[in-house]
Protein backbone atom coordinates (compact mmCIF):
# COMPACT_ATOMS: atom_id res chain seq x y z
CA UNK A 1 0.00 0.00 0.00
CA UNK A 2 0.87 3.51 -0.55
CA UNK A 3 0.13 5.63 2.45
CA UNK A 4 0.02 9.54 1.06
CA UNK A 5 0.22 11.94 3.92
CA UNK A 6 0.22 15.91 4.48
CA UNK A 7 -1.67 18.89 5.46
CA UNK A 8 -5.14 19.27 4.57
CA UNK A 9 -6.13 20.90 1.10
CA UNK A 10 -2.31 20.22 0.06
CA UNK A 11 -3.52 18.29 -3.13
CA UNK A 12 -3.70 14.38 -1.73
CA UNK A 13 -6.86 13.43 -3.10
CA UNK A 14 -6.25 15.24 -6.70
CA UNK A 15 -2.99 13.43 -7.01
CA UNK A 16 -5.04 10.20 -6.26
CA UNK A 17 -7.69 11.13 -8.45
CA UNK A 18 -5.04 11.60 -11.47
CA UNK A 19 -3.45 7.86 -10.81
CA UNK A 20 -7.03 6.38 -10.96
CA UNK A 21 -7.64 8.29 -13.69
CA UNK A 22 -4.31 7.05 -15.46
CA UNK A 23 -5.28 3.32 -15.07
CA UNK A 24 -9.19 3.76 -16.07
CA UNK A 25 -10.07 3.38 -12.27
CA UNK A 26 -11.64 6.22 -11.34
CA UNK A 27 -14.91 4.60 -9.95
CA UNK A 28 -12.66 3.01 -7.21
CA UNK A 29 -12.27 6.11 -4.76
CA UNK A 30 -14.02 5.64 -1.45
CA UNK A 31 -14.08 8.63 0.90
CA UNK A 32 -14.38 7.32 4.34
CA UNK A 33 -16.40 11.02 5.04
CA UNK A 34 -19.30 9.57 2.82
CA UNK A 35 -22.09 8.45 4.96
CA UNK A 36 -22.96 5.61 2.27
CA UNK A 37 -19.34 4.62 2.00
CA UNK A 38 -19.39 3.71 6.01
CA UNK A 39 -22.74 2.47 5.17
CA UNK A 40 -21.62 -0.15 2.69
CA UNK A 41 -18.79 -1.16 4.43
CA UNK A 42 -21.14 -2.01 7.83
CA UNK A 43 -23.16 -4.03 5.36
CA UNK A 44 -20.32 -5.83 3.92
CA UNK A 45 -17.03 -5.24 4.68
CA UNK A 46 -15.22 -6.32 1.17
CA UNK A 47 -18.19 -4.13 -0.46
CA UNK A 48 -15.57 -2.53 -3.46
CA UNK A 49 -15.01 -6.13 -4.83
CA UNK A 50 -17.81 -6.13 -6.75
CA UNK A 51 -16.63 -3.12 -8.01
CA UNK A 52 -13.40 -4.23 -9.11
CA UNK A 53 -13.71 -5.96 -12.20
CA UNK A 54 -17.04 -3.95 -13.21
CA UNK A 55 -15.92 -3.43 -16.91
CA UNK A 56 -12.45 -4.89 -15.88
CA UNK A 57 -10.44 -7.77 -16.94
CA UNK A 58 -8.99 -10.08 -14.34
CA UNK A 59 -5.18 -8.95 -15.78
CA UNK A 60 -6.02 -5.22 -16.03
CA UNK A 61 -3.77 -3.02 -13.38
CA UNK A 62 -5.84 -1.88 -10.77
CA UNK A 63 -5.61 1.37 -8.05
CA UNK A 64 -8.16 1.97 -5.59
CA UNK A 65 -7.94 4.67 -3.38
CA UNK A 66 -9.61 5.29 0.58
CA UNK A 67 -9.16 8.61 1.53
CA UNK A 68 -9.87 9.50 5.19
CA UNK A 69 -9.83 5.92 6.47
CA UNK A 70 -7.70 6.91 9.41
CA UNK A 71 -11.02 8.57 11.04
CA UNK A 72 -12.74 5.30 11.01
CA UNK A 73 -12.54 3.15 14.12
CA UNK A 74 -9.82 0.43 14.12
CA UNK A 75 -8.86 1.79 10.97
CA UNK A 76 -5.37 -0.65 10.67
CA UNK A 77 -7.19 -3.98 11.09
CA UNK A 78 -9.57 -2.99 8.33
CA UNK A 79 -6.69 -2.04 6.08
CA UNK A 80 -5.30 -5.39 6.61
CA UNK A 81 -8.39 -7.55 6.03
CA UNK A 82 -8.37 -5.64 2.57
CA UNK A 83 -4.69 -5.94 2.02
CA UNK A 84 -4.21 -9.45 3.02
CA UNK A 85 -7.19 -10.35 0.78
CA UNK A 86 -6.65 -8.09 -2.51
CA UNK A 87 -2.81 -7.60 -2.50
CA UNK A 88 -2.27 -9.44 -5.25
CA UNK A 89 -5.20 -7.96 -7.02
CA UNK A 90 -5.19 -4.39 -6.33
CA UNK A 91 -2.82 -1.77 -5.29
CA UNK A 92 -4.07 0.53 -2.46
CA UNK A 93 -3.69 4.40 -2.17
CA UNK A 94 -4.37 5.36 1.12
CA UNK A 95 -4.85 9.09 1.82
CA UNK A 96 -5.43 11.48 5.00
CA UNK A 97 -5.16 14.64 6.92
CA UNK A 98 -3.59 13.16 9.97
CA UNK A 99 0.35 11.77 10.51
CA UNK A 100 -0.13 8.22 9.08
CA UNK A 101 3.42 7.45 8.93
CA UNK A 102 3.07 7.86 12.79
CA UNK A 103 2.27 3.85 12.43
CA UNK A 104 5.88 3.17 11.45
CA UNK A 105 6.80 3.74 15.00
CA UNK A 106 4.37 1.76 16.43
CA UNK A 107 4.90 -2.23 15.10
CA UNK A 108 1.11 -2.82 15.07
CA UNK A 109 0.27 -4.97 12.16
CA UNK A 110 0.24 -3.39 8.90
CA UNK A 111 4.09 -3.76 9.27
CA UNK A 112 5.81 -4.41 5.92
CA UNK A 113 2.51 -3.64 3.86
CA UNK A 114 3.29 -0.22 3.36
CA UNK A 115 5.44 2.82 1.96
CA UNK A 116 4.47 6.15 3.40
CA UNK A 117 4.84 9.35 1.42
CA UNK A 118 4.79 12.62 2.08
CA UNK A 119 2.52 15.39 -0.01
CA UNK A 120 3.39 19.25 1.48
CA UNK A 121 2.98 22.42 -0.42
CA UNK A 122 3.74 23.53 -3.08
CA UNK A 123 7.55 24.67 -3.39
CA UNK A 124 9.03 27.13 -5.46
CA UNK A 125 10.40 25.09 -8.10
CA UNK A 126 7.37 23.09 -8.36
CA UNK A 127 5.40 26.18 -9.18
CA UNK A 128 7.63 26.93 -11.91
CA UNK A 129 7.32 23.35 -13.28
CA UNK A 130 10.52 22.19 -12.61
CA UNK A 131 10.46 18.74 -11.96
CA UNK A 132 12.76 17.65 -8.61
CA UNK A 133 16.74 17.07 -9.27
CA UNK A 134 17.86 14.80 -6.54
CA UNK A 135 21.04 15.54 -4.67
CA UNK A 136 24.62 13.75 -4.93
CA UNK A 137 26.46 12.38 -2.08
CA UNK A 138 28.43 15.58 -1.76
CA UNK A 139 26.13 19.28 -0.43
CA UNK A 140 28.79 20.87 -2.13
CA UNK A 141 28.39 19.75 -5.48
CA UNK A 142 24.96 20.43 -4.95
CA UNK A 143 25.43 23.66 -4.09
CA UNK A 144 27.07 24.52 -7.21
CA UNK A 145 24.88 23.48 -9.64
CA UNK A 146 23.02 26.21 -8.08
CA UNK A 147 25.31 28.64 -8.61
CA UNK A 148 25.43 27.22 -12.52
CA UNK A 149 22.30 28.06 -12.61
CA UNK A 150 21.89 31.75 -13.68
CA UNK A 151 18.10 32.13 -13.45
CA UNK A 152 15.71 33.04 -10.68
CA UNK A 153 11.83 33.03 -9.88
CA UNK A 154 11.46 36.31 -7.44
CA UNK A 155 8.14 36.67 -8.91
CA UNK A 156 6.95 33.20 -8.24
CA UNK A 157 8.90 33.80 -4.82
CA UNK A 158 6.76 36.54 -3.83
CA UNK A 159 3.77 35.12 -4.96
CA UNK A 160 4.23 32.22 -2.54
CA UNK A 161 5.45 34.31 0.54
CA UNK A 162 2.19 36.68 0.13
CA UNK A 163 -0.78 33.72 -0.39
CA UNK A 164 1.10 30.34 0.98
CA UNK A 165 1.92 26.88 -1.08
CA UNK A 166 -1.41 25.20 -0.37
CA UNK A 167 -2.45 25.55 -4.28
CA UNK A 168 -6.04 26.93 -4.39
CA UNK A 169 -4.93 30.37 -2.72
CA UNK A 170 -1.41 30.30 -3.84
CA UNK A 171 -2.97 30.13 -7.96
CA UNK A 172 -6.26 32.09 -7.09
CA UNK A 173 -3.32 35.05 -6.06
CA UNK A 174 -6.26 36.88 -4.25
CA UNK A 175 -5.77 38.42 -0.65
CA UNK A 176 -9.74 38.62 -0.56
CA UNK A 177 -9.63 34.75 -1.27
CA UNK A 178 -6.57 33.60 1.14
CA UNK A 179 -8.28 35.79 4.01
CA UNK A 180 -11.50 33.84 3.74
CA UNK A 181 -9.51 30.19 2.61
CA UNK A 182 -7.58 30.60 6.07
CA UNK A 183 -10.46 31.30 8.18
CA UNK A 184 -12.13 28.18 6.33
CA UNK A 185 -8.80 26.18 6.70
CA UNK A 186 -7.70 26.80 10.57
CA UNK A 187 -11.64 25.90 11.75
CA UNK A 188 -11.81 22.85 9.67
CA UNK A 189 -8.86 21.49 11.42
CA UNK A 190 -10.15 22.74 14.52
CA UNK A 191 -13.74 21.50 14.74
CA UNK A 192 -13.63 17.97 12.37
CA UNK A 193 -9.84 16.81 12.70
CA UNK A 194 -9.03 17.60 15.95
CA UNK A 195 -12.03 16.86 17.01
CA UNK A 196 -12.18 13.11 15.38
CA UNK A 197 -9.00 12.43 16.03
CA UNK A 198 -8.14 13.62 19.55
CA UNK A 199 -9.83 13.70 22.77
CA UNK A 200 -9.13 17.41 23.19
CA UNK A 201 -12.11 19.31 24.84
CA UNK A 202 -10.94 22.68 25.18
CA UNK A 203 -10.54 23.38 21.24
CA UNK A 204 -10.97 26.86 21.51
CA UNK A 205 -7.25 26.75 23.45
CA UNK A 206 -5.49 25.89 20.08
CA UNK A 207 -7.80 28.35 18.62
CA UNK A 208 -6.01 30.84 21.10
CA UNK A 209 -2.86 28.88 21.09
CA UNK A 210 -3.07 29.53 17.20
CA UNK A 211 -2.77 33.49 18.16
CA UNK A 212 0.43 32.94 20.65
CA UNK A 213 3.00 31.05 18.34
CA UNK A 214 3.87 33.43 15.46
CA UNK A 215 5.91 35.30 17.46
CA UNK A 216 7.70 32.23 18.41
CA UNK A 217 8.61 30.99 15.32
CA UNK A 218 12.40 30.16 14.79
CA UNK A 219 13.38 30.00 18.04
CA UNK A 220 13.45 27.52 20.59
CA UNK A 221 9.95 26.99 21.67
CA UNK A 222 9.62 27.18 25.77
CA UNK A 223 6.53 24.24 26.80
CA UNK A 224 6.46 26.06 30.63
CA UNK A 225 6.45 29.89 28.93
CA UNK A 226 3.95 28.87 26.36
CA UNK A 227 1.85 27.14 29.40
CA UNK A 228 2.09 30.68 31.51
CA UNK A 229 1.07 32.66 28.72
CA UNK A 230 -2.23 30.19 28.53
CA UNK A 231 -2.66 29.12 32.08
CA UNK A 232 -2.60 25.66 30.97
CA UNK A 233 -0.43 23.51 32.29
CA UNK A 234 2.40 21.99 31.03
CA UNK A 235 1.16 18.35 29.94
CA UNK A 236 -2.12 20.23 28.51
CA UNK A 237 0.04 22.49 26.04
CA UNK A 238 2.74 19.45 25.13
CA UNK A 239 -1.02 17.56 24.01
CA UNK A 240 -2.08 20.46 22.25
CA UNK A 241 1.11 20.85 19.94
CA UNK A 242 1.11 17.23 19.73
CA UNK A 243 -2.08 17.07 17.80
CA UNK A 244 -1.28 20.78 16.11
CA UNK A 245 1.41 18.43 14.76
CA UNK A 246 -0.71 15.57 14.47
CA UNK A 247 -3.25 17.45 11.87
CA UNK A 248 -0.02 19.33 10.14
CA UNK A 249 -0.81 22.45 11.11
CA UNK A 250 3.06 22.97 12.34
CA UNK A 251 6.20 21.04 12.49
CA UNK A 252 8.78 20.54 14.75
CA UNK A 253 12.47 20.64 14.24
CA UNK A 254 14.64 19.24 16.99
CA UNK A 255 18.70 20.11 18.41
CA UNK A 256 21.49 17.69 16.42
CA UNK A 257 24.26 17.28 19.92
CA UNK A 258 25.44 14.05 19.31
CA UNK A 259 29.07 15.82 18.42
CA UNK A 260 28.44 19.20 20.39
CA UNK A 261 29.54 18.80 23.78
CA UNK A 262 27.70 22.09 24.48
CA UNK A 263 24.72 21.61 22.57
CA UNK A 264 22.45 20.69 25.99
CA UNK A 265 18.89 22.32 24.85
CA UNK A 266 16.19 20.19 24.69
CA UNK A 267 13.66 22.44 23.34
CA UNK A 268 12.60 22.36 19.64
CA UNK A 269 12.00 25.40 17.25
CA UNK A 270 8.60 25.03 15.95
CA UNK A 271 7.17 25.96 12.16
CA UNK A 272 3.50 26.41 10.05
CA UNK A 273 3.15 25.08 7.23
CA UNK A 274 1.18 28.45 6.32
CA UNK A 275 4.02 30.93 6.96
CA UNK A 276 1.59 33.75 5.82
CA UNK A 277 0.03 33.16 9.40
CA UNK A 278 3.32 34.99 10.59
CA UNK A 279 3.13 39.35 10.60
CA UNK A 280 7.21 39.73 11.06
CA UNK A 281 9.22 39.30 7.46
CA UNK A 282 12.15 37.72 8.69
CA UNK A 283 10.20 35.09 10.82
CA UNK A 284 8.20 34.23 8.01
CA UNK A 285 10.56 34.11 5.64
CA UNK A 286 13.07 31.84 8.12
CA UNK A 287 9.41 29.81 8.03
CA UNK A 288 9.02 29.59 4.28
CA UNK A 289 12.91 27.92 4.00
CA UNK A 290 11.88 25.64 6.27
CA UNK A 291 8.98 24.38 4.66
CA UNK A 292 11.38 23.85 1.65
CA UNK A 293 13.79 21.89 3.55
CA UNK A 294 11.70 19.87 4.70
CA UNK A 295 10.00 18.97 1.17
CA UNK A 296 13.02 18.52 0.37
CA UNK A 297 14.31 16.39 3.19
CA UNK A 298 10.82 14.64 3.06
CA UNK A 299 11.19 13.89 -0.85
CA UNK A 300 14.48 12.43 -0.17
CA UNK A 301 13.54 9.98 2.19
CA UNK A 302 10.82 8.91 0.82
CA UNK A 303 12.23 7.93 -2.77
CA UNK A 304 14.95 5.90 -0.99
CA UNK A 305 18.14 7.72 -1.70
CA UNK A 306 19.02 8.10 1.63
CA UNK A 307 17.75 9.01 5.36
CA UNK A 308 17.62 12.97 5.68
CA UNK A 309 16.62 14.50 8.53
CA UNK A 310 16.17 18.33 9.68
CA UNK A 311 17.92 19.33 13.05
CA UNK A 312 19.36 23.04 14.32
CA UNK A 313 22.34 23.43 16.15
CA UNK A 314 22.21 25.71 19.70
CA UNK A 315 24.53 25.77 22.26
CA UNK A 316 25.07 26.69 25.68
CA UNK A 317 25.59 30.40 25.29
CA UNK A 318 22.78 30.66 22.61
CA UNK A 319 24.82 30.84 19.13
CA UNK A 320 22.98 29.49 16.82
CA UNK A 321 22.78 27.98 13.59
CA UNK A 322 19.40 27.62 11.50
CA UNK A 323 19.33 24.62 10.13
CA UNK A 324 21.26 21.49 9.65
CA UNK A 325 20.39 18.90 7.38
CA UNK A 326 21.38 15.28 7.94
CA UNK A 327 22.36 12.30 5.68
CA UNK A 328 22.11 8.70 7.11
CA UNK A 329 22.94 10.18 10.34
CA UNK A 330 25.76 12.02 9.24
CA UNK A 331 26.02 16.01 9.13
CA UNK A 332 25.29 17.26 5.71
CA UNK A 333 24.86 20.89 5.24
CA UNK A 334 24.95 23.71 7.59
CA UNK A 335 22.31 26.57 6.79
CA UNK A 336 21.64 29.94 8.04
CA UNK A 337 18.62 32.37 7.01
CA UNK A 338 18.85 35.86 6.46
CA UNK A 339 16.83 38.64 4.86
CA UNK A 340 20.21 40.40 3.59
CA UNK A 341 23.17 39.34 1.80
CA UNK A 342 25.29 39.88 4.90
CA UNK A 343 29.05 38.25 5.89
CA UNK A 344 27.97 34.40 7.53
CA UNK A 345 28.65 35.09 11.57
CA UNK A 346 31.88 33.62 13.37
CA UNK A 347 30.16 31.14 15.82
CA UNK A 348 29.13 29.15 12.36
CA UNK A 349 32.32 27.82 11.48
CA UNK A 350 32.75 27.36 15.05
CA UNK A 351 29.58 25.30 14.84
CA UNK A 352 30.97 23.18 11.56
CA UNK A 353 34.41 22.81 13.81
CA UNK A 354 33.10 21.53 16.61
CA UNK A 355 30.85 18.90 14.38
CA UNK A 356 34.61 17.73 13.34
CA UNK A 357 33.41 18.20 9.63
CA UNK A 358 34.27 19.60 6.41
CA UNK A 359 30.72 20.11 5.06
CA UNK A 360 29.62 23.44 3.18
CA UNK A 361 28.03 26.76 5.22
CA UNK A 362 24.81 27.80 3.15
CA UNK A 363 23.31 31.10 3.82
CA UNK A 364 20.43 31.60 1.85
CA UNK A 365 19.18 34.96 1.71
CA UNK A 366 15.89 37.05 1.12
CA UNK A 367 17.44 39.68 -1.14
CA UNK A 368 17.75 38.88 -4.75
CA UNK A 369 20.43 38.25 -7.15
CA UNK A 370 23.07 36.98 -4.69
CA UNK A 371 24.84 33.70 -5.50
CA UNK A 372 28.44 33.84 -3.85
CA UNK A 373 30.86 30.87 -2.84
CA UNK A 374 33.73 32.05 -0.73
CA UNK A 375 36.87 30.90 0.92
CA UNK A 376 36.37 27.56 3.48
CA UNK A 377 33.41 26.20 1.35
CA UNK A 378 30.95 28.98 2.51
CA UNK A 379 28.10 30.12 0.02
CA UNK A 380 25.61 32.57 -0.01
CA UNK A 381 22.99 32.37 -2.29
CA UNK A 382 19.29 34.01 -2.80
CA UNK A 383 16.20 31.69 -1.95
CA UNK A 384 15.04 32.82 -5.51
CA UNK A 385 17.86 30.87 -7.17
CA UNK A 386 18.69 27.95 -4.91
CA UNK A 387 15.04 26.67 -4.23
CA UNK A 388 14.16 26.74 -8.12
Amino acid sequence: MRFIAGPRQSGKTTLAMRCLKTFHCSDLYYNWDNRKVLDDYLEDNHFFAKDIYKNRSRKQIKWLCLDEIHKFPKWKNTLKDFYDHYWEEISFIITGSAKLDMMRKSGDSLAGRFFSFHLNPLSLSEVIGKSCQFPPAAAQQWIEQKLDNPAHSEKALEQLLQFSGFPEPFTSANNRFHNNWERNYIDGIIREDLRDLTRIIELENIAFMMKLLPERIGSPLSINSLAQDMKCSFGAVKGYLQAMELTYLIFQISTYSRKIARSLTKEKKLYYYDWTKIPNPAKKFENYVAVELKILTDLWTDSGIGNHQLKYLRTRDAKETDFLILRDEQPWLLIEVKMKNRTLEYHHKKHRDELDSKIPILQIVRESNVAEKRPENIYQISAARFFQ
